[in-house]
């Protein structure tokens, strides 16, 4: 099993530390948090706890560290544990512009460290299905994809929160839960070109917005309308149209407790095929893909362009947003 250290206890992170204890390839031996209230957990998990992440870089049984941190906090993190020799499976957004998410990645393999990113939505099994239906060419050539994933579970944050800080979590719901939209698009669809965004602060308080809308254009051609809010009770759907057909994912739950998802597909000349998935742990799924890849026994299956092409599109949607929805190029 490879050993890791957890690297804040937050809400997510405390959600990490429970998946981790039933894992058999990963050992959560450390955690870290600047709070000192995050002991009295890593005491009832039998693991040693500090508030410095020296101290978890420090640890020779530590093989990797898991950062659940705030998403400014990233690059400089995950650069020590590299110098560190330490392997690292990074919260998204891996950054927050695409020159600290390039530096990081080559960072990573001039070491020959494993980056791994959490973006389960790609290990849910419908996700894998589409990208099968994709693959094999039964959707045909992809033309755009819909997609939404809105929540209000950060209504209630005190407003000190780093999640409503637009230096740390800028253009609100897209660092939130849009941003898993947007990777999703680019592993699909390839390389994002141009992105146009607004952001609003209508419903809420959270003064770092919580209404996005984008709309992404691809090299291919295609296209992609991701919204997203924070403001409205959980919704999530996702829809990729083909010049053969199309296929629909409907969340039944929110994905922290996952109740299953509803696919449809339609192929032309056909009738719709429902089909039910049931509740799977994408999160567990990704994290020991990340300890399979750190052993040696497979690829991690996110690639370098799409660590970078991804936050490319992100930087791009923040510079959108915060010009008032003009149209932007993404950097690359």
């Amino acid at each position: 099993m490879i050993s890791v250290a957890l690297i804040g206890l937050g809400w997510w992170g405390k959600t990490m530390a429970r998946l981790l204890a039933s894992s058999s390839r990963l050992k959560l031996v450390r955690a870290v948090d600047i709070d000192p209230a995050g002991a009295e957990l890593a005491r009832q998990m039998g693991i040693r706890f500090s508030k410095s992440y020296a101290d978890a870089l420090a640890d020779p049984e530590v093989q990797a560290v898991i950062l659940c941190t705030p998403h400014a906090q990233h690059r400089e993190q995950i650069l020590a544990a590299v110098a560190a020799r330490k392997h690292v499976f990074c919260e998204k957004p891996l950054a927050l512009n695409r020159a600290d998410a390039a530096e990081c990645v080559e960072a990573c393999r001039a070491a020959k460290l494993v980056l791994g990113i959490g973006h389960e939505r790609r290990f849910e099994p419908p996700i894998l299905e589409l990208r099968r239906l994709l693959a094999e060419g039964t959707l045909g050539t992809p033309l755009q994809i819909e997609a939404n994933f809105s929540q209000d579970k950060f209504l209630n944050l005190p407003m000190d929160n780093w999640r409503l800080s637009a230096k740390d979590a800028p253009a609100g719901p897209m660092t939130a839960t849009g941003i898993h939209l947007l990777d999703l698009s680019v592993s699909l669809l390839g390389p994002a070109r141009r992105v146009v965004a607004h952001v609003s602060q209508l419903g809420s308080q959270l003064r770092n917005g919580d209404t996005s809308a984008v709309l992404v254009g691809f090299a291919s051609g295609a296209n992609a309308l991701i919204s997203a809010m924070l403001a409205t009770p959980f919704v999530g759907r996702f829809a990729l149209y083909g010049n053969k057909g199309w296929a629909e994912i409907v969340d039944k739950a929110h994905p922290e407790a996952s109740e299953g998802w509803v696919m449809t597909t339609c192929l032309r000349g056909a009738k719709r095929e429902v089909r039910e998935f049931a509740a799977a742990p994408a999160v567990l799924t990704n994290l020991e893909a990340f300890g399979d890849a750190v052993a040696g026994k497979a690829p991690y299956p996110v690639t370098d362009a799409e660590l970078v092409g991804t936050i490319a599109a992100l930087e791009a949607v923040f510079d959108s947003a915060r010009h008032g929805g003009t149209v932007e190029t993404v950097p690359g």
